[in-house]
């Protein structure tokens, strides 16, 4: 799944330099995610960054954008152009 950025967002700004997909990005009110460039970091790192800085715990997954960890692997390599 992807993840998305709920209405308690403080735009405290700490997650948008931490995506290493450039996913996260200011929206008209609060922070947003795309979800065609979010892997939840697989590929990158263990663990979602925007989660981990995240000092009001308001990124959950995106039950809209249901994918499996092989999925978002794919995707990883999509938007890197490695290889398998």
């Amino acid at each position: 799944m992807a993840l998305m950025i709920t209405d308690e967002c403080i735009n405290c700004d700490v997650c948008e330099p931490e995506c290493p997909n450039g996913a996260i990005s200011q929206g008209d009110e609060i922070y947003v995610i795309d979800p065609a460039l979010c892997t939840e970091c697989v590929g990158h790192y263990e663990t979602s960054q925007c989660v981990e800085v995240c000092p009001v715990d308001c990124i959950p997954l995106n039950p809209d954008y249901q994918e499996t960890r092989d999925q978002l692997m794919d995707k990883y390599r999509r938007l890197t152009g490695e290889t398998a």
